[in-house]
């Protein structure tokens, strides 16, 4: 168990804006940042992280907290992970206390996949620094690509010895259990005593998730065996999928939210070649063909990518249909080719980092351009093939989800090929109507494959308790220290000796009206969760005039205080219309607090009473006698009910 004072000293040093700035790139929008949502495939943001309340709210998942819960959502941590990971990022110590064995026991099945993954990566990084066969085989083959000691402690480079089963024997001696060996594709079992490992005799490097996970590996066979693969990868596993997984972007997420660009390579030596050159904001795909779910990481981040291909002119071809899946996206794609023979490895060995920066600057080329000046060049002279080609441009256009920048994209295609851009429109939409005609058919494919029962529409029916119950505790927790004046009617007799009802204005702290208003009527929140959160607030307002929101909320269950996080910020949602842009001015809500306070208020007590006329009234039909004192209680409501009705109207 990780001690309280410790994870105190991890909520003061967090800052969430900083912490999710590694996995989302947010823009300022007022006093929060908005971005895209890393839960759901989107293209206009929907997620809201408020710095002055350290929370953060999801509007199209709905998901929402503080920067644990945020943590725990994103990258499956449970709660003393995510300690633990802020702990380390900003460099405080963990105090534990001792676990039982039973707690131990407690620990997930994935979390011992990644722990015994964590385990190979220090075994293989200390295998290649500190034995003789790890310096003279592994460290000397990285030596010998150039690759300095600082550069091998960043991406945490190692060797696995060529022996049948030497790492297994040691995780094994570690207790480790076999079981998630195999499970990770660390360990080959052949039946019961009979195991080996995956990656004897190769280079290994570490493949991380967004946060620092070791997810599984890569590694280069060294000998020349024509029966085994150059490369090898971790099995698809619990922990690690290929296709939703980009080498180095653990390394790189930071610099390339600042460049608002991403490099992106093949292999692992690309990366890593260029990372030793300055240019840190590059990701590679590790030989797999380019997937939608590796290009929404990087659109997390940037909306930049810069695709680098080698001179390798047969491969250009096949990687254009990567061009088209990141268009798809809506990302902004430009490209680099390398000379012939060159790759990005080789040519950053070979060249100077500012060699390397200018060349990057300037041979980046417009995707249109690229496809263009590559397809062109095998159709000159041919009418047929060239218009091929153009057709071929086209169908990339007609991926981009922009209307905007297809246009953009029409033009300059006119440009380059010599045709008119009407000839290009009518082009782009006769595919875009083929698109839909193709849509459209399997829609009904689907609709015949099984028959759908329409319900009934049904209006869904509004808990009014619950929902006012739900605004006292918004009401709280945004405004309950703040000061007030609040206009209250009471009943005065004047000159003739008539009732009548007059203004009486009171200051009070938001905390102590409500609180006060609904002792009147002893008033009792029916939710449990509400009813908690209430008296603590109320208790902990009163008690401590430094009473913080963010500091309130990390002491509570990670579920209650995730429901807290999405009232603080439902209203913050509407900033990310950019109303100011459209002339419409939008009131905020702090400019009515008192009024809202005392609608809300009044409006609960209205209820309320309501609830218990109609139960009075119940019991009036079941009695069988005796019924004047019911209803002489039931008088008495209605006058009260009048009477809050016509505060509430003038508060209205």
């Amino acid at each position: 168990m990780i001690k309280k004072e410790t994870i105190d000293k991890v909520f003061d040093a967090a800052r969430l804006e900083e912490v999710i700035g590694d996995f989302v790139q947010l823009k300022r929008s007022g006093s929060n940042y908005k971005g895209l949502s890393p839960f759901t495939d989107e293209r206009t943001p929907s997620f809201m992280v408020s710095p002055v309340k350290q929370i953060w709210k999801d509007f199209s998942s709905g998901k929402g907290g503080n920067v644990v819960a945020f943590l725990m959502e994103h990258e499956h941590f449970n709660y003393p992970e995510a300690i633990k990971y802020l702990a380390k990022k900003y460099g405080i110590e963990i105090e534990e206390t001792e676990q039982t064995n039973e707690q131990k026991e407690k620990a997930s099945e994935r979390e011992s996949m990644y722990l015994v993954s964590e385990f190979a990566r220090q075994y293989f990084e200390d295998t290649m620094n500190n034995t003789e066969p790890g310096k003279a085989i592994g460290l000397s083959y990285f030596k010998e690509r150039g690759f300095k000691d600082e550069t091998l402690r960043k991406f945490h480079l190692g060797y696995c010895l060529d022996e049948w089963d030497a790492f297994t024997r040691a995780a094994l001696d570690k207790g480790y259990q076999l079981e998630f060996l195999e499970k990770t594709g660390l360990t080959i079992v052949k039946g019961e005593d009979r195991f080996f490992d995956r990656f004897k005799g190769r280079v290994m490097f570490p493949i991380h998730s967004m946060s620092g996970r070791v997810l599984g590996f890569g590694g280069r066979i060294l000998k020349n065996d024509k029966k085994a693969a150059k490369y090898l990868n971790s099995p698809e596993s619990d922990i690690y999928h290929k296709s939703k997984v980009l080498y180095g972007l653990y390394q790189a997420k930071q610099t390339i939210a600042k460049e608002d660009n991403c490099y992106l390579v093949e292999g692992y030596t690309d990366v890593i070649q260029f990372y030793q050159s300055g240019i840190t904001n590059v990701v590679a795909s590790s030989g797999t063909a380019l997937t939608s779910e590796q290009i929404r990481l990087i659109s997390r981040l940037t909306r930049n990518i810069t695709v680098l291909f080698d001179g390798d002119a047969a491969g250009l071809r096949a990687s254009m249909r990567g061009i088209d899946l990141i268009l798809e996206q809506g990302m902004n794609v430009k490209v680099v080719t390398f000379p012939e023979g060159e790759d990005p490895d080789s040519f950053a060995a070979s060249n100077t980092p500012e060699e390397l920066q200018y060349f990057l600057e300037t041979q980046a080329k417009d995707f249109i351009q690229f496809k263009a000046s590559v397809l062109v060049n095998e159709t000159q002279h041919d009418p047929v093939k060239k218009a091929a080609t153009i057709r071929d441009i086209i169908n990339s256009i007609g991926k981009i989800p922009d209307r905007i920048q297809q246009e953009v994209y029409i033009r300059e295609c006119s440009r380059i090929m010599d045709i008119s851009e009407e000839v290009l429109y009518s082009s782009l939409a006769q595919q875009d109507r083929k698109d839909l005609d193709e849509a459209n058919k399997k829609h009904k494919r689907e609709q015949k494959a099984f028959e759908v029962v329409r319900p009934e529409p049904q209006v869904e029916k509004i808990d009014t308790q619950q929902f006012l119950e739900r605004k006292i505790i918004e009401l709280l927790l945004l405004y309950g220290l703040e000061e007030g004046d609040f206009q209250d009617l009471f009943l005065r007799e004047d000159e003739d000796g008539e009732l009548v009802l007059e203004p009486e204005t009171q200051q009070a702290k938001v905390f102590e009206k409500i609180y006060l208003d609904l002792q009147q009527d002893e008033v009792e929140l029916s939710n449990p969760m509400f009813r908690e959160v209430y008296e603590r607030l109320i208790s902990q307002m009163n008690a401590d005039e430094a009473f913080s929101v963010d500091g309130f909320l990390n002491n509570l269950d990670t579920a209650i205080a995730s429901e807290l996080s999405s009232m603080l910020m439902d209203d913050e949602k509407y900033s990310l219309h950019n109303w100011e842009k459209n002339n419409i001015l939008v009131k905020e809500k702090k400019a009515g607090m008192t009024q809202l306070v005392s609608e809300t208020i009044l409006s609960l007590r209205c209820h309320l009473i309501d609830k218990r006329v109609d139960q009075l009234q119940d019991d009036v039909l079941k009695a069988e006698g005796g019924t004047h004192e019911i209803l002489e209680e039931i008088m008495n409501y209605h006058q009260l009910k009048k009477l809050l009705s016509y505060k509430l109207n003038r508060v209205l």
